[in-house]
């Protein structure tokens, strides 16, 4: 399984009021569970600053994570950003036998 971080900006019309972020949670999570059963959430969090939300999930390939993407980006009339991670101790085996840099 890859992981996936994603940013996600509501636009203002996506929301009428504070406690329909709930509603609009439990739509797209529903969504998501039954079109990507494949899909794993890691973490979710609220951030403060460009973004409404930072999302970590676990997905078998791109085209999964662009299914997540697409669906929030329908649900929440969203502006989403998908980047693929790769855990600090991986990534250092990836780059351990690399050649020195001149």
């Amino acid at each position: 399984m890859n992981t996936f971080i994603m940013l996600t900006r509501l636009s203002s019309q996506a929301v009428t009021s504070p406690k329909s972020l709930e509603t609009l949670e439990k739509k797209v999570m529903e969504r998501i569970r039954s079109e990507c059963s494949e899909v794993k959430w890691v973490h979710n969090f609220a951030v403060s600053g460009p973004y409404d939300y930072l999302d970590i999930f676990s997905a078998p390939d791109v085209q999964s994570a662009f299914k997540v993407s697409t669906i929030i980006r329908s649900f929440g009339h969203a502006h989403t950003e998908i980047w693929n991670a790769t855990e600090w101790a991986q990534f250092k085996d990836l780059i351990r036998d690399l050649p020195e840099g001149q």
